[in-house]
């Protein structure tokens, strides 16, 4: 068994000049990045971790944008044999207060000894810091060791054993950074060869990325596999993509990508946002597989997607689905490769009411289903009922698995893996159903609504929403909030609209209201019509439930 830092010196020692990334920013040219490149950068880093006296095993966080710096603060210490956590970095999309309480609270619980971040920014880490905190230094980019040819026999990072802990990931909810996902270098290394052996991997594959390394999908999928199974890895900016979608589109036909993964959102997104005289020359052939991942997939997503798209030679063969988690390194579910998702259609009021994925009845509004796919070969998976029992195909449970890659734990947080694990299987918290061996996915557990004794999901209630004209997808949240005289939730859900107009906006509300009362199993009362960015995100492009029912208390009370 190897580890992650073996790989690195393999590719390198192997073709020293193949270009392992090739980073994109706006308004710059493309700059590839060698194998030699990036253990010399990786390197000077380790360098200067070990200078600061930082030992093999513990903690440091990186607070970076996209670019060379991240990626060999990264690298470098995988080389130390350190542990690196990624965090995202401060935007305008997030709040400083905020940011700066999950930073805190990341800091207590993981307990790192350092934190590499820009001189600009060094001041917003240290007001985070508490009198006894745990990080022993704050090292800075522009205090980097010289840069040498890499020196391997001083590279600790050689030395480890294939079940340390190699990295954490760290959740992107509001409160998840308090739990720190600890993964050895064996459970990654057996992830990969389970997940490239699915996606039936070639080193002539070239993976096209924007997500964000601060996320599972992004720093899985989108770094570590390619740069470690040695395929080119074209690597976007988070932001530049979300401000010029179609840069993906160009990069894949300039490279001629064959990989690129997106959360569901983004489909919907490129479909509307991409313009045409964005895509002139474009060629999307090459392009084998897409996979959809990290929210509940849809298929009208998929469709749209394809249909926007397949005049530039987008293969709907190419649209996968996936399962994934950090828990499990990543992966655990992927649509078989040449075949299309699959899909199931189902009574929306059995579904929603009773939890079960019953056929449609006539007459009777239906839903289409998509899977995520079929269990990776080194992954079990089972549905649970509420008391532990495994429940069978098309009734909807708990989703639990047992793999080869698996988190070693929570880091610092015994209390939370003990409670996640049961007899060796993980008690993953998303709802879903089985059929076929195909994975259906529903939603998370810990979103759930209960009003009046009934199980709601709010990811089906914003479904809903979106039938209402004037509310688009992504523009809706759903959550509960206490009702101590019914002694029971209510639900209440905002949405998003673009027009200004109070008597539009009360027409909106009031269709709302009827179409929710009439097609799930809650009368709603609150809809909240807002403008457009009212609703909060968490840092990977997820709505933020917790803080979207903060937020409307708060102007609620306000108001009040």
């Amino acid at each position: 068994m190897t580890t992650l830092a073996d790989l690195i010196h393999q590719n390198y020692s192997k073709n020293p000049e193949k270009a392992a990334i090739i980073l994109q920013h706006a308004g710059q040219d493309d700059k590839p990045v060698s194998y030699h490149d990036l253990v010399t950068g990786s390197a000077r880093y380790a360098r200067t971790y070990a200078e600061a006296g930082l030992q093999p095993g513990e903690v440091i966080i990186l607070i970076l944008q996209h670019g060379e710096d991240l990626v060999y603060s990264f690298w470098g210490a995988i080389l130390h044999g350190a542990i690196p956590a990624i965090m995202p970095f401060l935007t305008e999309k997030l709040s400083p207060e905020r940011y700066r309480a999950d930073l805190a609270a990341l800091l207590s619980v993981t307990q790192p000894t350092a934190i590499v971040t820009y001189p600009e920014f060094e001041s917003d880490i240290r007001s985070a810091m508490t009198a006894d905190s745990s990080v022993r230094t704050v090292l800075l980019t522009s205090q980097l060791a010289p840069e040498t040819e890499p020196d391997f026999s001083q590279l600790r990072g050689l030395h480890c054993k294939p079940t340390d802990i190699v990295l954490l990931q760290h959740s992107s909810g509001t409160t998840g950074l308090q739990k720190g996902v600890a993964l050895s270098h064996e459970a990654v290394l057996n992830q990969l060869n389970a997940y490239t052996r699915a996606l039936q991997l070639t080193s002539d594959d070239v993976l096209v990325s924007w997500l964000p390394l601060y996320h599972d999908m992004g720093l899985i999928a989108g770094f570590l596999m390619p740069i470690l199974m040695g395929i080119t890895l074209v690597l976007q900016s988070p932001f530049d993509w979300v401000r010029a979608p179609h840069k993906l589109f160009q990069s894949v036909s300039k490279y001629k990508g064959t990989l690129s993964w997106l959360p569901n959102f983004a489909y919907n997104f490129c479909a509307q946002k991409v313009r045409e005289r964005d895509l002139e020359g474009v060629d999307l052939s090459s392009w084998r597989v897409i996979t959809n991942c990290s929210e509940p997939v849809k298929w009208e997503s998929h469709q749209a997607f394809f249909q926007r798209f397949e005049k530039y030679g987008l293969r709907e063969s190419a649209l996968n689905c996936s399962y994934a988690m950090a828990e499990n390194v990543f992966g655990v579910t992927q649509t078989p490769l040449g075949t299309k998702p699959v899909t199931d259609e189902i009574d929306r009021e059995s579904y929603i009411n009773e939890r079960i994925a019953n056929p449609p009845m006539d007459g009777k509004p239906a839903l289409k289903m998509m899977s995520s796919g079929r269990a990776l070969p080194n992954t079990r998976l089972l549905i649970l009922s509420e008391d532990g029992k495994p429940l069978p195909d098309k009734v909807i449970g708990e989703i639990a698995l047992q793999s080869d890659c698996m988190l070693t734990g929570y880091y610092h947080r015994p209390d939370a893996t003990e409670k996640a694990l049961r007899d060796g299987w993980y008690l993953t918290g998303d709802y879903g159903y089985t059929l076929n061996s195909e994975v259906f996915v529903a939603g998370r557990k810990k979103d759930m609504i209960i009003v009046g004794g009934k199980n709601v999901y709010p990811q089906d209630l914003e479904s809903l929403a979106y039938e209402v004209p004037g509310i688009h997808a992504g523009r809706a949240v759903a959550f509960g909030i206490e009702d101590a005289k019914a002694g029971t939730e209510e639900v209440v859900i905002v949405a998003e609209v673009d027009t200004e107009n109070p008597e539009e906006r009360q027409r909106i509300a009031d269709a709302l209201r009827k179409h929710i009362t009439q097609n799930s199993a809650i009368a709603l009362r609150h809809a909240h019509i807002v403008d457009p960015k009212w609703i909060l995100k968490t840092s990977s492009g997820k709505t933020a439930r917790s803080a979207n029912r903060e937020k409307f208390l708060q102007e609620l009370e306000s108001s009040s």
